[in-house]
């Protein structure tokens, strides 16, 4: 029941901050009105009649209250009616879906592969707690998560991508403008050459989260008396740490699943801006700056859904493969 008063409470926010903020669609209009082509300001104190500007509220949606707009827009969203993107003209929630696939594929990208690579890292880490690996593992990750992403991802491409150096991987798109007539193992390789560069941009610095939280995990179980009782047991070492303590360790670390929704919008401003992507990231900069309200609001609707989706699914999963925990 707390999702609906904290939707209520992040769209209403947003949708104050936005409307209260200068340089709206009005004002970009009025600006392109009382500028011709030459730059030069037209006639009268504010260059457009009360007429024109009563025209332009009604256009925009801007002629009611901006409680009342508020009430409008909530009822739209049933429909996911998000009303006409300001600079594109077409429905802002067609605008937002044609950006999915950039954003969609990077999210699922990166949801794999840190699990697949930070899973393992971990446990091992554990197991050689205090090694010469571990602490060799440990500075890497905490370099690799200190490293901004515009930084690292302007040092890839001056490094790889045709900067200065090595002009191995294609910055700028997703794709060969030849990919629609590649074989199918040529369009697998060619996805994988375009994604390598702004892939390792964006997740290189979740690596350290989830790898220390599954070997810290890890370390907490392993001191765990039902894991010595296996090991009096006779048990081999390999299966007291794979199948008994493992599955345990887990639970925090499976608990971060309900994060797939948020694949969908896992656009990155930095990453997008910096490689050239068109995705959800670099759209919602761009619709700051343009103030397409429109635009803004319906990424931030979608945003705060999967999120608190996200966190339901996290609940679930911890209640379920964890009978000691109880919510109520």
């Amino acid at each position: 029941m707390l999702l609906v008063p904290t939707f209520l409470g992040i769209t209403l926010i947003s949708f104050l901050v936005i409307n209260a903020a200068p340089g709206g669609p009005i004002e970009q209009k009025i600006q392109q009105l009382r500028f011709g082509k030459q730059g030069r300001a037209a006639s009268g104190p504010t260059g457009v009649s009360e007429e024109v500007l009563e025209a332009l509220k009604k256009q925009y949606g801007f002629d009611k209250p901006v409680y009342e707009r508020y009430w409008i827009w909530l009822k739209n969203i049933v429909h996911l009616d998000f009303g006409d993107s300001f600079k594109y003209g077409e429905p802002a929630i067609d605008v937002i879906v044609s950006k999915f696939p950039v954003s969609l594929q990077f999210g699922i990208a990166s949801l794999i592969l840190s699990y697949l690579i930070c899973i393992p890292l971990g446990v091992a880490k554990a197991i050689r707690a205090g090694s010469n690996f571990d602490m060799i593992t440990g500075l890497l990750l905490y370099v690799a998560y200190a490293i901004p992403p515009l930084v690292l991802g302007i040092f890839l491409i001056t490094l790889f991508g045709g900067g200065s150096y090595f002009n191995w991987f294609p910055i700028g798109m997703i794709k060969s403008d030849n990919y629609d007539t590649l074989a199918l193992g040529a369009k697998i390789w060619d996805r994988i050459h375009h994604f390598i560069l702004p892939l390792l941009t964006y997740m290189i610095g979740g690596f350290t989260e989830l790898t220390m939280l599954t070997r810290n995990s890890m370390l907490d179980v392993v001191k765990q008396d039902y894991v010595r009782t296996a090991r009096a047991k006779g048990l081999s070492e390999r299966v007291v740490l794979y199948k008994h303590a493992l599955r345990n360790a887990l639970i925090p670390v499976t608990t971060g699943l309900g994060g797939f929704f948020r694949v969908f919008l896992a656009g990155s401003i930095v990453v997008e801006a910096v490689f050239n992507l068109d995705g959800i990231g670099l759209l919602s900069y761009t619709s700051a700056l343009d103030r397409d309200y429109n635009v803004i609001m319906g990424i931030i609707f979608l945003s705060a859904v999967t999120l608190m989706l996200g966190r339901l699914v996290s609940d679930i999963i911890y209640v379920s493969i964890d009978p000691r925990i109880d919510f109520e």
